[in-house]
């Protein structure tokens, strides 16, 4: 999930440009690392409101109609009268790196003024803060409301299961019909989001947020240095063999001109923001979704990794290696070492890079030197006519909003209420931008959307150089609905090249040349819940299958282990890993899932 450090006119390291504050550099690089991490539990919180009149800005942007601020609830218990705010606790993440205060913040603030509510708060800084909510929990005593960032923190479905059936997490079904006319319509109008959220027996025990990204939802794109392509005069590769040989170009026919060969053609690193060199690669053969190495089979969940088109894949890239077309340093450096490729100082040395956004591996700020120099391609055709991309839907599987059963009945209905307002349109640009006029503005003549079918509807102002970030703004504690008529409608320069037409050139890239490429069925990792009884399982075997096969990987390419010798005895491998047991768990998750009863 764009890429998700602060600010607002930077792009974080795993995805996202940072305009508002979606994901930034720190963020994103964190989400990732976190998405590693399935096992671990978040409750989150909500902020009340004890009404929600509708709001002109609102109506105008389709949002639900919103309950009314007075009167008494479905129970009969008295709403806060205004001597009298409903009193919230809630245990938040808080970004304290980036100055953020949630007892003086202005959404805050905005919030239990116009709501009449009162948050007593708990925060902890995001350096610990897993722990120290499971503290809180193991502790008995915990808050009504976890309110969490998801890439730091958050429920697993197996955690919200479990803990729901225990009944210290509170269903959130019954609430959003009756209160969250805005949530209702999010969970209706997207089938994926609504997947996560929504365990087998039918109950919603949590929210995570809704995040449209598009140029993240195809994370493993490959950035090619068109300048040198266009100075050797080289066209755009549109196969394995093109590609092979555009790298050996870059190898040995000096295009930065300095008399040397100090080029690399192919680098990467090893986060899992799409940087990983294989999987571009390997989808010319066999689809590699980077992540579970699982694919689909007419509804039948399978293993790519074990498949004679995997050991294809393994062939071609190794002969790459052997041929230093790949930098082997893209098999153990982290992006920061990746980005010093990007931006050697003496001269440009970097030919491709793999990538969901160019921003990883070089500078993108108005005055850089080489940005403009990159550009995507799409996926390659393979020797048996395979081309694929890799999909994700963006978002974690958990919850990152809770309510727990300390949580009185008007506390619920107040909170729940106020979540329904961060999902209106004009909720969560105050909740994600800030302030109008401060943080964002309203578009001006000739601006045009991210989305060109779309009307701009707002653009965020950048902050001045050595300004502290403003705490007016909820930023990624805020995210819930980012959608695509929010993202689709932000102002965004039609210069891609520029700092603020970062974002189109994303989206441009995207829908130009890997949107349609992805298989028709992939295995929805995001969306499927598995079974409390064997969730322990499947972690292991997942750690232990996945590990198994990049380790593997790795040795084949590098030439440790033989493609001729020693694959049989690799594929022999995956029983002694209970490969069967992980595929008959994951089967059941699926088709116990929405996407294997549609």
């Amino acid at each position: 999930m764009p890429d998700m450090e602060r600010g607002d006119a930077y792009v974080d390291q795993g995805g996202n440009p940072q305009q508002y504050h979606l994901f930034n550099k720190r963020e994103r690089l964190l989400l990732k690392k976190v998405w590693t991490m399935a096992a671990t539990l978040v409750l989150i919180a909500a902020v009340a409101l004890t009404g929600c009149s509708k709001s002109g800005n609102d109506k105008a942007n389709g949002d639900a109609a919103a309950s009314s601020p007075s009167g008494s609830n479905a129970s009969g218990t008295e709403s806060a009268s205004p001597s009298n705010p409903v009193t919230i606790k809630v245990f938040a993440d808080e970004d304290t790196a980036n100055n953020q205060d949630l007892a003086t913040n202005a959404f805050s603030k905005e919030l239990e003024n116009k709501f009449n509510i009162k948050f007593e708060w708990t925060t902890v800084p995001f350096d610990g803060a897993p722990e120290k909510r499971q503290i809180s929990l193991a502790s008995g005593d915990y808050p009504d409301v976890f309110l969490l960032v998801s890439y730091i923190d958050h429920f697993s479905q197996s955690d919200l299961l479990r803990y729901g059936q225990q009944g210290v997490i509170l269903p959130l079904n019954d609430l959003i019909d009756q209160y969250a006319p805005n949530i209702k319509k999010a969970l209706d109008g997207n089938p994926d989001y609504k997947a996560m959220n929504t365990a087998p027996d039918g109950k919603i025990y949590g929210l995570n947020g809704l995040s449209a990204c598009y140029h993240c939802s195809f994370p493993n794109k490959m950035w090619v240095n068109t300048t040198w392509m266009k100075k050797l005069g080289i066209e755009t590769p549109k196969t394995t063999d093109d590609f092979k040989k555009m790298l050996e170009a870059f190898k040995t026919e000096d295009p930065n001109g300095n008399g040397k060969q100090d080029e690399i053609p192919l680098s990467g690193s090893t986060e899992t923001f799409g940087v990983h060199v294989i999987p571009f690669l390997m989808n010319a053969f066999i689809y590699d979704d980077d992540h579970s190495y699982l694919m689909m089979n007419d509804g039948k969940v399978d293993l790519a990794a074990n498949k004679p088109e995997w050991k294809e894949g393994l062939q071609y890239i190794k002969s790459l290696y052997d041929e230093g077309l790949i930098d082997p340093g893209a098999f153990t450096q982290n992006a920061d070492a990746f980005k010093k490729i990007g931006e050697n100082k003496d001269a440009q040395i970097l030919g491709a890079g793999a990538g969901m956004h160019p921003a990883i591996f070089v500078d993108i700020a108005d005055g850089n030197r080489y940005s403009k120099d990159y550009d995507s391609i799409p996926p390659l055709v393979g020797p048996n006519n395979v081309q694929f991309a890799t999909y994700s839907y963006t978002g974690n599987a958990g919850a990152s909003f809770v309510i727990t059963n300390k949580a009185s009945k008007d506390v619920q209905i107040a909170a729940i209420k106020a979540l329904d307002y961060i999902f209106t349109f004009q909720g969560q640009l105050e909740a994600n931008a800030g302030i109008e006029n401060v943080d964002w503005r309203k578009p001006q003549a000739g601006e045009k959307a991210l989305d060109d079918t779309m009307q701009p509807q707002w653009a965020s102002i950048s902050l001045p150089a050595g300004e502290k970030p403003h705490n007016n703004a909820w930023g990624s504690l805020g995210q819930y609905n980012l959608s695509d008529e929010f993202r689709g409608s932000q102002v965004q320069s039609t210069d891609i090249y520029n700092d603020d037409g970062y974002e189109r050139r994303l989206f441009d890239a995207t829908r130009d040349n890997y949107d349609g490429k992805q298989p028709k069925q992939v295995f929805p990792y995001w969306g499927v819940w598995i079974d409390p009884s064997s969730a322990d399982q499947a972690g292991m075997l997942q750690t232990n299958i996945t590990n198994y096969i990049d380790q593997s990987a790795l040795q084949f390419i590098t030439g440790n282990k033989s493609l001729d010798k020693d694959w049989d005895a690799y594929v022999k491998g995956f029983d002694g890993l209970d490969l069967q047991s992980y595929l008959d768990i994951m089967q059941k998750a699926y088709d116990s899932s929405a996407f294997g009863k549609n």
